[in-house]
């Protein structure tokens, strides 16, 4: 089976060129790690020895649940986005340096401060850093406990919208506002990230499609009819935020918009078509979370944003 999914979708021509972007954009990371920019070579020999290539994150960066697990405390694994992108790095013969430092259930909050045994993300960061990839926010938001909440109340209305209700009760959209906190923290990290390593380029890896782009729910997910809509609106919203921050002036980031390509491959799809999982997932893979293809796709347009001068 291809990376990309079964034959069936979608679809040999559009599998090849989907490789085929990947490889191309693969070269590219020659360009970004081993070119340094003008800023790059100013700086002074005396600022230390670091990775070039930094992977900052929560779990949908770690890879959580997949096989090839190389940190049992984060879930990161060997399948995840930023080391197929080192991988793609070495394939075309790039010496480089890497630390991977993305963990799951970390938080902005994460960036500054220990998780667990871990030392904040941020101190993974060098002058000599030349690339960064960040995808966090998604645990701001409360994404676990979020899903948890509208599987429980689906019972009460299985037709309606009694998780959109549950959030919107009094007025006001609780995930909307934690949304708008949320877009806030991440810009403080950006900020950080470029004081830190100036002469690194920054991608922001947005959120995959988890639920149908067009509403419309499916039995193996247990949530009601009517939140896959509130569901997918709130993802769209927490992406939209991230490309902001990324597009903000003076930080100087790229998005990378992993929505796009992993539309019709969310939650509900045929278990041999989805690259995100259920939440009755299938084995070396976490539920709501993307699978080995998922993770490949979020490689792939990360790569295209690495490319882009």
């Amino acid at each position: 089976m291809s990376p990309f999914g079964s034959n069936r979708s979608p679809g040999r021509q559009s599998q090849t060129r989907r490789a085929a972007a990947g490889v191309l954009a693969a070269s590219a990371v020659v360009l970004t790690l081993g070119a340094p920019s003008a800023a790059a070579r100013s700086t002074p020999a005396t600022s230390g020895v670091g990775p070039a290539y930094v992977a900052l994150g929560d779990s949908y960066a770690s890879g959580a649940g997949l096989a090839g697990v190389k940190d049992k405390a984060c879930d990161r694994t060997a399948g995840n986005y930023p080391g197929l992108i080192s991988k793609f790095a070495s394939m075309v013969g790039l010496q480089h340096t890497f630390d991977d430092v993305t963990c799951s259930g970390a938080t902005t909050n994460n960036f500054w401060n220990p998780q667990g045994t871990n030392a904040p993300q941020a101190d993974a960061l060098t002058p000599r850093t030349r690339l960064v990839t960040l995808t966090l926010g998604g645990n701001d938001v409360g994404f676990s406990s979020v899903l948890a909440t509208c599987a429980r109340v689906a019972a009460t209305d299985r037709d309606g919208t009694p998780c959109e209700q549950y959030f919107t009760a009094g007025g006001k959209d609780v995930l909307a506002e934690r949304v708008a906190t949320m877009e806030g923290r991440v810009h403080d990290v950006l900020a950080e990230i470029k004081r830190r390593s100036p002469a690194a380029k920054v991608i922001v890896v947005g959120y995959p499609a988890l639920f149908p782009d067009n509403g419309v729910g499916c039995a193996e997910v247990p949530f009601a009819k009517g939140d896959f809509a509130y569901l997918r609106d709130t993802t769209k919203q927490a992406n939209a935020a991230l490309r902001r921050q990324a597009n903000a002036e003076g930080v100087h980031a790229s998005y990378a918009d992993t929505y796009t390509p992993t539309v019709g491959h969310d939650m509900c799809q045929p278990r041999e078509e989805r690259w995100i999982e259920s939440l009755t997932p299938a084995a070396n893979t976490a539920a709501a979370h993307p699978n080995a293809s998922g993770q490949f796709a979020m490689a792939v347009a990360t790569l295209r944003q690495i490319y882009k001068p």
